[in-house]
């Protein structure tokens, strides 16, 4: 009845592009943008690659980075021509003490377009920030609708910004956001939705959803993202399109409603010709089952039920906008 879907490359492509970099203190540009991209460039996570295709775009140069270390859920950081250097979110700066007032208030203008924004730090000190922008894809919207339709609650859980969050859901109909999540808060909301006997599917792409879809009822994971993520689900979708669950969604009703209509069938075959093979009415009638009638049942019961069960493959799952 709860579906939770991750933000980045479940309900958007997957592949952000560079649209803004702002710098701080000094930091022009290109400075930056060579800093953010340099680092960067160990990480293979889709927001990296979009600063560092950015990067090269706009003819920033891109060094190599030492001592390179990924914060789950926060950023990463590194030594960047001998300067200490950080890219993430807030709560990556605020593990670093960095203060960010004066990139706030055009953070959060980006962040209410849907944008991403990735501050940097330099030696200890805010150098400027960079925002992405990722396109929603083409197939969410009308997959949400039919997951909505088909009475399902939608909650979007992402490491991302609660104002980024909040705009995409806006523009998809989603029922709940919980922002800035690290993966033990997406599985920690997993267990307190348990708790309150809900049944839980979760959809996500990535290394930071890997115990979420280990934990929820139904793990499905987008077949463009991460290995882990296709591993620790018991669903994978190969072409990473949420319309791949309402299909899923509605051929499973349909093959319980099969399968007790197969049932139904089974047992009547069975109610009516045991009996009647036991003799029940040969004390009034005189008559047994002949066995070439009853072979003939049998045929019958089997036809009957297979017939019933290739009604499936006329199913229409398609999902119409």
């Amino acid at each position: 009845d709860t579906l939770i879907v991750d933000k980045t490359g479940t309900l958007t492509e997957g592949k952000p592009k560079l649209t803004d970099v702002v710098g701080f203190d000094g930091f022009d540009e290109a400075e930056l943008l060579g800093l953010a991209a340099s680092l960067e460039k160990g990480s293979e996570h889709p927001l990296a690659e979009a600063i560092v295709d950015g990067a090269r775009e706009r003819g920033a140069t891109v060094e190599d980075a030492a001592d390179f270390e990924a914060v789950t859920g926060k950023g990463v950081t590194g030594t960047v021509k001998g300067r200490a250097v950080s890219l993430g979110n807030q709560a990556l700066m605020d593990d670093l003490s960095i203060g960010l007032e004066a990139a706030m208030a055009r953070a959060d203008a980006l962040r209410s377009d849907g944008k991403t924004v990735m501050f940097v730090a330099a030696d200890g000190r805010l150098a400027g920030f960079v925002a992405v922008a990722d396109p929603i894809k083409a197939t969410t919207v009308e997959a949400i609708r039919a997951l909505h339709d088909s009475g399902l609650r939608i909650i979007m859980a992402t490491g991302d910004n609660e104002r980024t969050a909040k705009a995409v859901a806006a523009k998809l109909g989603i029922d709940e956001v919980r922002a800035d999540m690290l993966p033990e808060s997406k599985k920690a909301l997993i267990d307190e939705l348990h708790a309150k006997g809900a049944g839980v599917a979760m959809a996500g792409d990535g290394v930071n959803d890997a115990p979420a879809l280990a934990a929820a009822d139904v793990g499905i994971a987008m077949g463009t993202g991460a290995d882990v993520a296709v591993e620790s689900a018991g669903i994978t979708l190969v072409k990473g399109d949420l319309n791949g669950i309402v299909r899923a969604r509605r051929l499973s009703q349909a093959t319980i409603r099969n399968i007790k209509q197969n049932l139904f069938f089974a047992f009547v075959y069975n109610a009516l010709g045991v009996p009647v093979a036991a003799g029940i009415l040969y004390p009034i009638f005189g008559t047994l089952l002949s066995p070439m009638i009853a072979a003939a049942a049998m045929s019958l019961s089997s036809v009957s039920v297979i017939g019933n069960a290739l009604r499936l493959r006329s199913l229409k799952l398609e999902v119409r906008p």
